[in-house]
């Protein structure tokens, strides 16, 4: 086998999936100055994205969503797109993002985000490259929106059948806790407050739900809540919402 043809196979396929045909056009071009990938292109609809998956079968796609169309539509395709594709690895081309964006991003599937305004072509190749070997790939901001999620307290938003929202903010965490399994005392602990407080609200709860007991509470929360992450964080000085 000849060296050429070694480095080709061993080369990593690489789809650039771009709504800015100009853009992947340049994009792709500057890509293809390293022996390191293969390079194809599609524009970022549905159709040509799966004809392109099946003919070029790449181990990272490079996806830069249309900017015109709102984060919550671009992010519903990619979903639904990694839930397709779950073995290809992803990397999120923008101009800029923000905390919404690199959260909604990686609970969409993917593994790297890479600002374009920000970095060079020969650090995207290195970004491809991390992602292709299973790795993450996000500066230290984009790392600390992670970690502060995690350590976000959860919420849970209960309706009645009106669809009218029933629970205070700190009755919703109360809520979300209960539901994932704490006792009291554990409740207490990650809200850092007592005991006697969190039955209070147990009870005010189960009072504007109708309901008596902790199964009862948990079975409502399933059919009538909506699952989210609350705004506020745990930790030292941190100001948390009143009843």
């Amino acid at each position: 086998m000849s060296q050429s043809l070694a480095a080709t196979l061993d080369a990593i396929s690489v789809l650039v999936v771009d709504s800015n045909r100009m853009q992947a056009q340049l994009l792709s071009s500057a890509l293809r100055r390293y022996a390191e990938f293969r390079l194809a292109t599609c524009p970022m609809d549905a159709a040509s994205l799966l004809q392109a998956l099946t003919a070029t079968l790449p181990s990272v796609v490079l996806l830069s969503p249309n900017s015109f169309v709102g984060d919550a539509e671009n992010m519903a395709a990619v979903r639904q797109f990694h839930l397709s594709y779950p073995e290809v690895f992803k990397v999120l081309l923008v101009e800029s993002c923000d905390r919404q964006m690199v959260v909604s991003a990686f609970r969409s599937g993917f593994r790297g985000i890479f600002c374009l305004s920000d970095s060079n072509v020969r650090l995207l190749g290195k970004c491809i490259q991390r992602v292709a070997a299973g790795q993450i790939w996000a500066n230290t901001e984009q790392l600390s929106y992670l970690l502060d999620l995690v350590s976000e307290i959860p919420s849970l938003r209960v309706f009645n059948s009106y669809g009218n929202q029933l629970l205070t903010p700190r009755e919703e965490q109360v809520v979300a806790l209960v539901v994932e399994g704490l006792a009291n005392r554990e409740v207490a602990m990650e809200l850092q407050l007592s005991q006697h407080t969190i039955k209070k609200y147990l009870f005010r709860i189960f009072d504007k739900l109708g309901i008596s007991t902790r199964v009862e509470l948990v079975l409502y929360a399933v059919n009538h809540g909506d699952p989210r992450h609350a705004e506020l964080l745990m930790g030292m000085g941190r100001t948390y919402p009143r009843a």
